[in-house]
């Protein structure tokens, strides 16, 4: 390449650039890491994104089905049952103006 002229040089190097190729000759230590930069980023690949399933679309859909009946969630009716009994031995959040320093007021 050091026989090109200078306009030859130039546009050898625009022309690796706009077709994604090494501008200057490299060794293969130096390839490795032009070609790991030119693969698709992990993160922004099907196979790794697409890996777990879209848990808020089953978990919306499940919700849907237990409120319709047709599906029954133990552990969410456990949930339910404890806010009840909770509820029934006063141990809720005070109403607004019912609180510790609005008591401590009057």
């Amino acid at each position: 390449m050091s026989m090109l002229s200078n306009y030859a040089l130039r546009m050898a190097r625009l022309s690796a650039r706009i077709f994604g190729e090494v501008a200057r000759p490299t060794d293969e230590r130096s390839m490795k890491v032009v070609k790991m930069f030119s693969e698709q980023p992990l993160a922004l690949r099907k196979e790794v994104y697409d890996w777990y399933p879209p848990h808020p679309t089953y978990f919306a859909l499940m919700r849907k089905l237990r409120f319709l009946g047709l599906y029954r969630d133990e552990h969410e009716d456990f949930k339910e049952e404890m806010r009840r009994l909770r509820k029934l031995r006063g141990k809720g959040r005070p109403k607004k103006g019912e609180g510790k320093r609005a008591t401590k007021k009057k």
